[in-house]
């Protein structure tokens, strides 16, 4: 479920008034996603997708999603264009919440990765990270290693009922990565939540996929670059039975490294990079697993699949273990 505030078709005639997008044609409710509600919208202008922020992201910081959306497309970046209304301004407000509304992609997301995936997810994280250059205005990662132990204590009372024994594991876990945690990388603006389905893909002749753009960008910030690639390496290369497929990771790395060659401190710091990512998801699941109420609109997501994660990475020595 994925449309939390329904919008009357009065409200939408008199919010399309404020664009130049023609006649409204089709329009209806999306039900993938859990942060926000979304509208697939046609018009004689076009396909466009409809956003209302819900409560979860703070108002404030919605231009710079927004211009940061802007600048990548401007960039060659495939991922959508907030439009403008006729005064100019791509942000607005619709049935009390925040609203905004961006160009159509096509494709769609996997929703099982295939090794043939992984290496266009590489090279489009490489250009994503390109693409940012030159956008000036930064935004910190309000869910970086600053945030993790607050979180954890906030998952305190009720983190042993999901499994015996998981405070004392991740209290472990986390001073190590804090400890080892690097300094000095290079920094950029990152997507931070590139996970299968926030990317599309079309297929190609022989059934070979290419990337056709890359979505949702409400978590974005700017962070080491590397760390964005521990992210998808989380969320991208390990199997149902969540070991990792070493040959993914090997093709989203090598993608990547071809456009942005990593740096040998960049390489050294990758697995406690991994580490991090790991633990940064599983923190926010835990924390939506043990406070969000019985038949609550958001779809929880189970903590323990990023626990065998960070298990790996706790035991990773080097970047051999990712197929370097």
């Amino acid at each position: 479920m994925a449309v939390y505030t329904e919008v009357s078709d009065e409200a939408l005639r008199a919010f399309l008034a404020e664009y130049e997008l023609g006649e409204l044609l089709a329009f209806r409710g999306i039900a993938e996603g859990v942060e926000n509600s979304n509208f697939a919208l046609k018009t004689s202008g076009g396909d466009f997708i409809l956003t209302l922020y819900e409560k979860r992201v703070d108002p404030a910081e919605l231009p710079w999603f927004l211009g940061l959306m802007r600048h990548l497309a401007a960039h060659g970046l495939s991922c959508p264009l907030p439009v403008a209304g006729r005064d100019g301004s791509a942000l607005r407000s619709l049935c009390g919440r925040p609203a905004a509304i961006c160009t159509f992609l096509p494709g769609v997301w996997p929703r099982r990765v295939r090794q043939a995936h992984c290496a266009p997810v590489g090279a489009a994280l490489a250009q994503l990270h390109s693409a940012g250059e030159g956008f000036r205005a930064e935004r910190p990662n309000a869910l970086g290693p600053r945030a993790w132990a607050p979180l954890l204590d906030r998952c305190r009372a009720g983190g042993d009922a999901v499994q015996p024994g998981l405070v004392v594991e991740l209290d472990e876990h986390l001073a190590g990565i804090l400890r080892d945690w690097p300094r000095g990388l290079p920094r950029g603006h990152i997507h931070a939540d590139l996970f299968p389905d926030n990317v599309f893909f079309l297929e190609e002749e022989r059934g070979t996929p290419r990337v056709s753009g890359l979505i949702d960008f409400y978590f974005a910030c700017t962070d080491f670059l590397a760390y964005d690639l521990a992210i998808c390496l989380n969320a991208w290369c390990f199997e149902p039975d969540l070991s990792l497929n070493v040959t993914k990771a090997r093709a989203l790395i090598g993608a990547y490294q071809a456009l942005r060659p990593f740096t040998p401190e960049e390489l050294e710091a990758l697995p406690v990079l991994c580490r991090g990512a790991a633990i940064r998801f599983l923190l926010t699941r835990l924390y939506d697993w043990t406070h969000t109420p019985a038949g609550a609109l958001v779809t929880r997501k189970d903590p323990l699949e990023y626990l065998r994660r960070l298990r790996f990475h706790a035991g990773a020595k080097d970047v051999a273990a990712y197929g370097l």
